[in-house]
């Protein structure tokens, strides 16, 4: 995986968003279901022990955005941004239901059928990465606004008394400046 061109796509996603101002998450999710034509509902739910903070579930008519409601408000908050990054990247909307978050989202049918007819998908490492490095930006964009690039002011030097210490910090340095690929 490249790093810097999913955080240069990430950064394009963030950029185009409606943002409002003052932010609310919910205003947000309204002004991207208007811009998709499907509506965003957002779910509260006590989540089992074990299962997922938040799920994204896409319907023939509107897009369902389910979260942990026993967190913070901040995590709640990140939740919900990290599965709207989800859908703004077109993430296939792949829920993993057991059968306790099953009979809370969906009562009125048996756990098994919806199992089988959903499956037991998941999404890959890069769209995790992906959706949470969304979220962070625009947090970020909406509490701090645009972060000033990060400048290098040098080397650091070494501690008197670590012998070995120049030959660290630029091990460390030069890992930093030439990211491997994954």
């Amino acid at each position: 995986m490249d790093r810097r061109r999913l955080r240069r796509r990430c950064e394009q996603r963030v950029r185009s968003l409606d943002m409002p101002d003052p932010f609310d998450v919910r205003a947000l999710c309204d002004r991207i279901g208007q811009a998709r034509g499907r509506p965003i509902h957002l779910l509260p739910l006590a989540l089992p022990t074990g299962s997922p903070c938040g799920l994204w579930l896409s319907t023939s008519s509107a897009e369902y955005v389910v979260y942990e409601e026993r967190t913070s408000p901040l995590h709640r908050e990140h939740i919900v941004l990290h599965e709207l990054g989800h859908l703004l990247c077109d993430h296939e909307a792949a829920p993993v239901l057991g059968e306790d978050v099953s009979r809370l989202l969906l009562p009125n049918l048996d756990p098994r059928m919806v199992a089988r007819v959903l499956g037991r998908t998941h999404y890959t490492a890069e769209e995790e990465q992906e959706a949470e490095m969304i979220a962070s930006m625009i947090l970020q964009r909406a509490r701090r606004g645009v972060p000033a690039p990060v400048r290098r002011t040098g080397p650091v030097p070494p501690h008197p008394s670590d012998h070995d210490g120049a030959d660290v910090v630029a091990r460390i340095e030069s890992s930093l400046e030439h990211p491997t690929a994954e």
